[in-house]
Parts: structure tokens; sequence; C-alpha cells
């Protein structure tokens, strides 16, 4: 559902960079690949041979992924592909060896610092080059606005920034946690905003954000549920009446060695 929306949102520029600053990505790890959206949007956009190596710990997204990637690059080369189950939690630069570039997408925000250390540490140490993408900042708007707009948002980052067996997760922070990372270890950091700006054309992604968002505000802040049910409904009127338009900021980042 959100693979249009994503798609829309990141950072082309970046791409030429990547290309302009690392020519030469013939073996591309995608981490957390999904569907293998990531791969279907970057593949026809990189020039030369490519092998994508798809990483997920969800066998049956793995299939689907493999099963519907291009098969041609950006000037008609072959486009190949295999699966693996690579934990990102313990990443080192041996397990990056012959590897041109790391990929990931809504990924960092769910990693701890420590994690995100480890991932710039084996990419800086592999010597390739990592393009991340839609990280979320913690900028939510809905317009027209809302007073319990506020609250929600303050409680969702909350959520995103919650512990989870033992794991503190980064949520909006990763960006600025990952972009220190890879600099201090002497990447050449570049970095865009790549909100998505969703609308009438999104209705069906905007009410399931909508739900998700304020179920986990509410998991966060129970107090928050005494108006929920009439906030959400609220919205998901708007929503489907074509009146409202969402922001949700994400960030991209490349990291080039």
């Amino acid at each position: 559902m959100r693979e249009p929306a994503d798609a829309e949102a990141r950072a082309i520029d970046l791409v030429e960079d990547l290309r302009a600053g690392h020519p030469a990505v013939g073996r591309i790890l995608d981490l957390g690949s999904g569907t293998g959206s990531m791969a279907r949007w970057l593949a026809p956009r990189l020039p030369g041979p490519q092998h994508w190596v798809l990483a997920d710990r969800d066998p049956d997204l793995l299939a689907h992924a493999a099963a519907n990637l291009p098969d041609r690059a950006r000037d008609g080369s072959p486009v190949t592909a295999e699966t693996r189950a690579v934990d990102v939690t313990t990443l080192t630069a041996e397990d990056l060896a012959g590897i041109d570039l790391v990929t990931a997408s809504a990924l960092l925000d769910v990693l701890t610092a420590e994690e995100v250390e480890a991932v710039a540490a084996a990419c800086v140490g592999a010597g390739c080059a990592a393009l991340l993408t839609l990280s979320v900042v913690g900028q939510v708007r809905l317009e027209p606005a809302e007073a319990r707009d506020v609250p929600m948002a303050a409680a969702f980052d909350a959520h995103q920034q919650r512990v989870v067996d033992g794991r503190r997760l980064l949520g909006p922070s990763a960006p600025d946690v990952a972009e220190r990372a890879f600099a201090r270890r002497g990447a050449h950091v570049v970095s865009r905003v790549s909100p998505w700006q969703l609308g009438l054309d999104d209705v069906d992604l905007v009410v399931a954000w909508l739900h998700g968002w304020v179920s986990a505000a509410v998991a966060q802040d129970p107090d928050l549920a005494r108006h929920a049910d009439a906030y959400l409904d609220r919205r998901l009127d708007a929503a489907e009446q074509g009146r409202l338009r969402v922001h949700v900021g994400h960030l991209d980042l490349l990291a080039l060695p």
C-alpha cells in the first residue's frame, strides 16, 4: 500500500550522487527488504549489471520480493537476485564482503543507537556505500489542523522510542544518530528530506496510517483513549471526503566511503 508514496518521496538526487561518487555498484544488499519495494525503485535507476541480496526475516516476503524484481538496469544490463537471512542487529564488515552498496527503507528508526553504530561501522569497514531511506524524523502535520493533533503526535513519537525486549528504539532520532555515526568514521554523508505528501489520491494509505498512528499513540499514552475514537472518526471522515492532507516527514541518507 505504501510503495507508491515511498517511491514518490525518496530523494532521487541522492541516486545521482551515488552514481557520481560510487559508480561501480554491482552487488547490493537490501536490509529489511520486505516485499522488495526498494529494489523495484532503485534497480532501474542504476546502470550496469546488478545482483541484489534481499535480506529479511520473513521467507514469504523474500519469495515475493525475488519474484517481482525488475530484470533490467537503467542501461538494459541484467538484474538478478538472491535471498538471505541477515540479522541487521549483528551486522559486521565481514558480512558485507563483496557488497558495493547497502540499502534500506524505513529501517533505522526501529534500531537502537548501538545497532546503527554497528551498521555504520560495517559499511565503512567494508568500503561500501549506504543508501538508507525514509527514516522518520518526528514531523507529522495534518491539514486542516486540530488541537488534538499535537498530543497524538507527541505520544506517537514517544512510542517509536520505546523499549522493546530490552532495546531502546531510536525512532525519530535515528537519522541524526546515523549521520553522525557514518561521518565519525570518515564517510562522506549527504542527506535529503523525503516526506510523504498524502491527500485524496492516497485515501487507502491515509486511512491505514491514521489507524496505526492513533493506535500507537494511545498505547503509549492511555489518557488519550477517551478522545481517540471521536478524533479518529473525524479524521477518517475528512480523509474519505478528500478534505485531509497528511505530511509525514522522513529523511534519506547517502554515505559514501
